[in-house]
């Protein structure tokens, strides 16, 4: 393992202190854990500091061990081991984690190695001359179906090709990074095979009929539709979703406003769900923000969430982001939205 050390003095900061926002959120942390444990939120409150400053400094590691009573060295311990935390600056606007593993290497990494050292710089971790770009390449990140990829802060880039990511980092480099849609980069719902759905389809020799269709009349009956399958243990599910499909307690559609809301912002919302809602009629943060218990079943079911929408409180972000936008969301959540 590599010796990790603090970035020189000469770059260091005088000081270190959290945000107001960040400050909230580090007390209401604190409260995750037993009376004594508190040092069990080292990492996460480093974490928030990296979020705040682009990087872990000294003085936010001296920080963190008076706010949690640790001795400074078991703080500097953890900050040094853990590859997740920066020791010095890195890009204002992104740094760029290169995958370089086994199945990223086998479907082209190289090449967007090859990207990073002509669009940003030679080195590993050199600031880009302007100061708003770096680079690095690390080991696995998880995401070897969507081979290969990079991680920008906390959201993965997926299924790139060299020209793709030259246009991310053009974004990025630009200030318009929030704007660059995460995961696959490729006709691809998250993990699913390329080209379209290969289960439980009409027509099983053409695993692109379903998605085809599904996006014509409503949405709801589509889903509906009996599905022709020889397997006799898919016929209860297939009962499952007609009778989800068809429940009283849907959420009410609204027609296509001027300017739908960009419901992106609801952490656990990607661009495939975001057309899946649209589709259902749902465009607003405050639709949302109204649905009840029977509502969100509804939407839980059809989607085949399995409780995913009250575990990240879309109600709750939603209500945030119809109240004030991103600065309502940042003082009750204490942090941007994705």
């Amino acid at each position: 393992m590599s010796v990790r050390r603090l970035a020189d003095d000469a770059v260091q900061p005088g000081n270190f202190t959290f945000s107001r926002a960040n400050a909230a959120w580090a007390k209401r942390k604190l409260k995750d854990y037993p009376k004594g444990r508190e040092a069990s939120a080292v990492i996460p409150l480093l974490m928030r500091a990296q979020e705040q400053e682009g990087w872990v400094t000294k003085p936010a590691i001296e920080f963190v061990a008076d706010m949690l009573d640790m001795p400074l060295i078991r703080v500097l311990e953890v900050a040094t081991f853990y590859t997740q935390f920066q020791l010095a600056p890195v890009g204002r606007n992104a740094h760029v984690q290169v995958c370089g593993t086994t199945p990223c290497m086998l479907r082209g990494s190289d090449e967007l190695i090859a990207v990073c050292k002509r669009k940003i710089s030679q080195n590993q971790f050199e600031l880009s001359g302007d100061g708003k770009l770096s680079w690095e390449e690390v080991e696995c990140q998880g995401a070897c179906v969507n081979a290969p990829m990079v991680m920008i802060f906390k959201d993965t880039y997926e299924d790139l090709a060299a020209e793709r990511l030259e246009e991310i980092i053009d974004e990025f480099e630009a200030g318009k990074g929030a704007k660059v849609p995460a995961g696959p980069q490729i006709d691809r719902i998250f993990s699913a095979p390329e080209g379209g759905l290969t289960s439980l389809n009409d027509n099983p020799e053409k695993p692109s009929a379903r998605r085809k269709t599904a996006g014509k009349g409503d949405p709801v009956k589509a889903a509906a539709k009996p599905v022709k399958t020889a397997a006799k243990a898919t016929k209860p599910k297939a009962k499952t979703a007609v009778k989800a499909a068809s429940d009283a307690h849907r959420p009410p559609r609204v027609r296509k406003p001027t300017k739908p809301d960009d419901l992106k912002l609801v952490s656990g919302v990607g661009p495939k769900l975001e057309q899946t809602l649209n589709g259902l009629g749902i465009y607003k943060y405050e639709q949302i923000a109204k649905w009840k218990k029977a509502e969100r079943e509804w939407v839980d079911g059809y989607l085949r969430f399995k409780g995913r929408i009250d575990r990240d409180d879309w109600v709750k972000q939603a209500k945030a982001l119809a109240k004030g936008g991103r600065a309502e969301y940042v003082r009750v959540f204490g942090k941007e939205p994705r």
